[in-house]
């Protein structure tokens, strides 16, 4: 799916043009967008050792500098982080460094999980916690200026 456009060039590196089809839902930050070493696995067709093996990590430096010969991680905060990438860092390094004319890079959305389910319910009683500080915002407002008119003193 690639059509010979600049993967540096930002401005041309939809997901149209470089085979990364994305299925995400709406509110989900971006950091859900990318793959695991696994998904990196399949998409490149190989082995678990040769993603590692192109890999750019060094156990002196968490996060070392881009290098273009190499598969480059997410920035990690902690070395027990798992390694991330995201949908174009695979697929640039599918086209430029393993020579690969076609790429298909899937982000699928994981199952949902407790903590995902919980947070939904907070977001949800946030909501209607807001809307029912707004109501009454609004009627105290309609009370304050009605009072404030009968309150004043006749002249």
């Amino acid at each position: 799916m690639f059509d010979g456009t600049d993967l540096n060039n930002p401005l041309s590196t939809s997901a149209q043009q470089i085979g990364v089809t994305q299925n995400m839902q709406t509110g989900i930050p971006d950091s859900d967008s990318l793959v695991g070493i696994e998904e990196v696995q399949k998409s490149l067709n190989r082995s678990r050792a040769s993603v590692y093996r192109y890999t750019n990590t060094d156990t002196r430096n968490i996060n070392p500098p881009f290098n273009p010969r190499k598969l480059n991680p997410e920035y990690r905060s902690d070395l027990k982080d798992p390694l991330l990438f995201h949908p174009n860092e695979v697929a640039r390094f599918a086209k430029d460094v393993l020579r690969i004319k076609e790429v298909t890079v899937e982000v699928l959305n994981s199952p949902s999980t407790a903590t995902q389910n919980m947070l939904g319910a907070i977001l949800e009683e946030l909501k209607a916690i807001r809307s029912h500080l707004e109501s009454n915002k609004n009627k105290s407002n309609d009370f304050l200026a009605t009072n404030e008119i009968d309150d004043r003193p006749a002249a």
